[in-house]
């Protein structure tokens, strides 16, 4: 049975929309995209790449497998661009229909937390999730969460699309934090037993 693993950049108000680049995601008239950049650190590169292991997939919700997409494919080689292209990419999602336009990209049909579950029964790899943000709502919410890594930026926004919108309560244990020399807390968090 793979693991879902959750790597998200957040905000110290919970904000984890367009971290990436300025015009990542201007929904809802979000200016702040690029938030993350300043921070940036290679042990941020490293925390992520030991929560996703040798063998893992990308689970995307619509969103951003289209942005990943768009951008990915487009970039000079790297590692990181190489490893994205090379995976196998989940993508759940109602809105879209096949065959999806970046290579080794699978369709995920129907209930999303249903088609999620049986590729996690199915596979024996980490499921990694980055950003998705409606998805692992959904998927927290269902328990199918094996474990997050939350990489907590000393920024407060104040506005934009957060983690932890909606319903809850919800309690997680922490297993390991880092402090990075830029400030960013590096949290991993595992459901409580």
């Amino acid at each position: 049975m793979g693991r879902i693993v959750v790597i998200e950049h957040l905000t110290l108000d919970g904000v984890m929309q367009a971290p990436g680049h300025p015009e990542e995601d201007p929904r809802d008239g979000f200016r702040h995209g690029g938030w993350a950049s300043a921070a940036q650190d290679p042990l941020m590169q490293e925390v992520m790449g030991a929560s996703m292991s040798s063998a893992w997939s990308l689970l995307a919700g619509r969103t951003t497998y289209e942005r990943f997409a768009a951008y990915w494919p487009r970039q000079a080689p790297n590692p990181f661009t190489e490893a994205l292209d090379r995976v196998t990419k989940y993508v759940a999602s109602t809105t879209l229909s096949g065959p999806l336009p970046w290579r080794n990209s699978v369709l995920l049909h129907g209930d999303a937390v249903e088609a999620v579950g049986k590729v996690k029964a199915e596979v024996s790899e980490n499921l990694v999730v980055f950003g998705s943000g409606v998805l692992v709502r959904s998927l927290l919410a269902a328990g199918l969460v094996d474990e997050m890594v939350l990489m907590i930026h000393p920024l407060v926004l104040g506005s934009g699309r957060r983690l932890f919108a909606g319903p809850g309560p919800s309690s997680v244990r922490l297993t390991d934090a880092t402090t990075t020399p830029t400030g960013v807390i590096i949290a991993l968090y595992r459901p409580r037993d």
